[in-house]
C-alpha cells in the first residue's frame, strides 16, 4: 500500500507542479523514477516513453498508466493516473471560476507569456537526451521522419507505423542472421 501512495504523490507533483503539454513531464518523471527512486534503469524507462507516445490518448495519462501498472498492476495505474489527474483537475476548474474575471489583466497574460519559453525548454531535454544515445542511422531517420512531418504534411501516425514496421523488420533480420551464424 505504500508504494501506491508513493505512486500517487510522485504523480501528483508532477499533476500539480509541471506546465505544459505532456512533454513537459518527461525530466520530472526521469527524475524521480530514474534517478531518485531507481525503479526503472534509464534504457526501460526509455522504452515506456516510446510505447506512452505511440498509443493513442494524452501522453502524461499514458506514462503514468505504464508506470504505474509496471509497478503495482491495475491498482498502481490507478493510484498513478488519480495522482497526476486530481492537481490538474482541481487547478482547472479554480481557473475556470476565476479567470473569466482576469483573462484580460496584462500581468497575467505576461506571465503566460514568459512560460512559453520554459516549457519548450522543458519539451527540448527529453529529445536531446534521447538524440545523444542514438546512433548515425537512428538520427538519420529521426530528422527525415521531421522533415517528411512538417514540410509534406504526411501524419506523423504514418512515421510511427513506419518506425515500428521497421524496427520489427530490423530486429526480425539481425535475429534470423545470429540464427545463421
Amino acid at each position: 500500500m505504500r508504494r501506491l501512495w508513493e505512486l500517487f504523490w510522485i504523480f501528483f507533483k508532477i499533476g500539480a507542479f509541471t506546465l505544459g503539454s505532456g512533454y513537459a513531464i518527461v525530466p520530472v518523471i526521469e527524475h524521480e523514477i530514474v534517478d531518485r527512486r531507481k525503479w526503472f534503469d534509464l534504457e526501460d524507462f526509455r522504452d515506456q516513453f516510446t510505447l506512452a507516445q505511440s498509443v493513442p490518448g494524452p501522453f502524461s495519462l499514458n506514462t503514468a498508466v505504464f508506470v504505474g501498472y509496471r509497478m503495482k498492476g491495475f491498482w498502481g495505474a490507478f493510484f498513478a493516473v488519480a495522482g497526476l489527474v486530481v492537481p490538474t483537475f482541481a487547478i482547472m476548474l479554480v481557473v475556470a471560476i476565476f479567470l473569466t474575471g482576469i483573462r484580460d489583466n496584462e500581468i497575467v497574460a505576461a506571465a503566460f507569456k514568459g512560460l512559453r519559453p520554459c516549457v519548450v525548454g522543458l519539451i527540448a531535454v527529453p529529445c536531446v537526451k534521447m538524440l545523444i544515445k542514438m546512433n548515425v542511422w537512428q538520427m538519420f531517420l529521426g530528422f527525415a521522419a521531421l522533415a517528411l512531418i512538417c514540410f509534406t504534411g504526411i501524419s506523423p501516425i504514418y512515421m510511427l507505423i513506419f518506425g515500428a514496421v521497421l524496427g520489427v523488420v530490423l530486429c526480425c533480420a539481425r535475429n534470423k542472421e545470429e540464427l545463421t551464424q
